[in-house]
């Protein structure tokens, strides 16, 4: 089966149907930050690693880093999106790494569901709190490749769950996909994956803010901002660009 047989998935197989209308992973260009002065590292609480400090935002979003970042960059991005991927892939090391270890940049991503798999994929990258969100979705992008090949392997199994109650449905596409062993090989057990996925407010509040998202202009994935301010491209060389604009070295 093909990517594009794979994305027929139809989204009533997962939930109502979202109608965002999106062009799925557009690399859509933008104005990019305006230049400001150099910014100053900021050290971390006491026994602590900037990246050890994420919590929930109330936009839907995960931030982790310095709350009080000079320079504040959110990625509206999808778990299931290449140009996303290929982003984390890319620049994860430098971004985490060099710019938000130092306090200059803190890093909210909001899990944007543009195409039907994110919505588990995200309730299960939430499963186990805050703490541990980040380096679920970066294992995921890590391992794009192999995730969306065993994917593939399970759409048209998928495809035939929509019938089931909520409280089932997205356990059993979790198993069709491959998702729940993805997961329980980094610590979310089957039993716990079992106990998020069947939760229907998770699902809800998933698709909900990427409602939200799509009714504030966001329109493709990865959607960057610095500072509210959209950065003109999408990969890793356009946004590290951006970020030395903003005073970040």
């Amino acid at each position: 089966m093909d990517r594009t047989a794979l994305f027929r998935l139809t989204a009533a197989a997962m939930l109502a149907p979202l109608a965002l209308g999106l062009a799925a992973c557009n690399k859509d260009a933008g104005s990019s930050a305006a230049p400001s002065g150099p910014v100053a590292a900021t050290p971390p609480p006491a026994g602590k690693a900037w990246t050890d400090v994420v919590s929930a935002t109330p936009e839907g979003g995960y931030l982790m880093g310095n709350p009080n970042a000079p320079v504040k960059l959110i990625e509206y991005g999808s778990l299931s999106c290449p140009h996303c991927a290929k982003l984390a892939q890319e620049g994860f090391p430098t971004l985490v790494g060099k710019y938000v270890t130092s306090g200059k940049v803190s890093l909210e991503f909001r899990s944007f569901a543009i195409h039907p798999q994110d919505i588990p994929l995200t309730m299960l990258a939430e499963c186990a709190g805050p703490e541990t969100f980040f380096p679920l979705a970066e294992d995921l992008y890590k391992n794009f490749d192999a995730v969306t090949e065993r994917t593939m392997k399970g759409a048209d199994q998928a495809n035939k769950l929509s019938g089931l109650p909520e409280n089932e449905r997205f356990v059993a596409l979790a198993d069709a996909l491959g998702f729940t062993e993805f997961f329980a090989a980094r610590g979310i057990s089957k039993d716990q994956s079992k106990a998020c996925l069947a939760n229907a407010a998770n699902a809800t509040k998933v698709a909900k803010f990427s409602e939200n998202y799509s009714q504030q202009g966001i329109d493709s994935t990865p959607t960057l901002l610095i500072n509210g301010t959209k950065v003109g491209g999408a990969e890793w060389a356009a946004l590290d660009a951006a970020l030395q604009k903003a005073g970040v070295n």
